[in-house]
């Protein structure tokens, strides 16, 4: 048995078929995926179409991104954050992607299957020897006290720590790099998908990534 990470999608829904057929999935298989399916790209809407698809084929563990979390925001009119934060980020692209140009907090309706898909994100995964989370944790803290502003929103407080987590590496997405990081205690495997960069997915315990995208489809 085999586990995969699956990297920030953001609505690209060619990278994100592309890079599935890559993958050399078996029914034994797990696929976690890490967050931050909507926004920026094209396809918001098809992303998780396709996504409630194959959860009906495979192991599937999908996490909640901070594009999730203000979407859910938006739609519920909780408004944790201002309003226009969500557009501001990519948000109109996944209105779009649902033939709405426009709609007040509180008043965004989408089908019930992918509001329910929104709300049954989890904030984080384990498995022996890798916790998996959107953006990354505080060091210091047990993973049971991070909160969730930063399990969704931390960045360089937790990439450039050398802190060794006690529920062991971190896998991680939501900040881009040009190439996967791989460091003893973590591994970040955003590429850049929501900026015309590639989709990674990385294949555990061996530590072998999958790109699709950006003229990169290939095996690492």
């Amino acid at each position: 048995m085999a586990f995969y990470a699956v990297g920030d999608i953001h609505g690209y829904l060619d990278k994100l078929k592309s890079l599935i057929d890559m993958l050399p999935l078996t029914a034994d298989d797990k696929v976690i995926f890490l967050g931050d399916y909507i926004d920026r790209g094209p396809d918001s809407k098809g992303v998780i179409s396709f996504l409630l698809e194959i959860r009906e084929q495979y192991d599937c563990v999908f996490l909640i991104g901070n594009h999730e979390h203000m979407m859910l925001d938006y739609m519920q009119g909780c408004l944790v954050y201002d309003p226009k934060i969500w557009m501001w980020n990519g948000g109109d692209r996944s209105l779009q992607s649902y033939g709405i140009e426009h709609a007040a907090p509180g008043e965004l309706d989408i089908p019930g299957d992918h509001l329910g898909f929104l709300k049954s994100l989890a904030y984080y995964h384990q498995e022996p020897g890798f916790v998996f989370v959107h953006a990354g944790l505080q060091p210091n803290l047990p993973l049971e006290q991070n909160r969730w502003t930063e399990l969704l929103w931390i960045r360089s407080a937790f990439y450039q720590s050398g802190w060794n987590w006690p529920e062991g590496v971190v896998v991680f997405g939501h900040t881009p790099f040009t190439e996967p990081l791989v460091e003893t205690n973590k591994i970040g495997i955003d590429t850049g998908c929501g900026w015309r960069g590639s989709l990674t997915a990385v294949r555990l315990p061996e530590i072998e990534f999958y790109r699709a995208g950006k003229g990169t489809n290939s095996k690492a």
